[in-house]
């Protein structure tokens, strides 16, 4: 399954990574804000990303993703420090199927990745 990281943090991007990669997955397609990754998302099963990114933020990244009718049931997992249930309720409306607040840790992702993909 070829997974896309969004995140303006290498480091940030590295942890994801080398997380996916310890639970099972090898095909990750790395972008450093929203701009990048839409030209990133052919073959794409899973979307991870961001909230706070320059050139395009993740909320305004998912909603072009949404908007295209070739990517807009791509699952899209919001990883961000965003955790006010304000944000996670418009990233909801935005499109994104799960919410993940960093730090975070094998466990969650593991299961907000099954639950998705069944």
């Amino acid at each position: 399954m070829k997974i896309l990281v969004v995140d303006d943090s290498s480091t940030m991007r590295r942890i994801i990574k080398n997380t996916l990669t310890r639970i099972g997955y090898e095909d990750i397609v790395e972008a450093e804000h929203g701009v990048d990754a839409l030209a990133k998302l052919d073959g794409v099963q899973l979307i991870l990303t961001d909230w706070n990114m320059p050139v395009m933020d993740g909320l305004t990244f998912v909603n072009s993703v949404r908007s295209n009718d070739q990517y807009k049931s791509v699952p899209i997992i919001m990883v961000t420090t965003e955790a006010a249930k304000e944000e996670i309720v418009v990233a909801i409306k935005a499109g994104v199927n799960d919410y993940i607040i960093k730090p975070f840790n094998q466990t969650t992702l593991q299961e907000k990745i099954s639950k998705l993909m069944g």
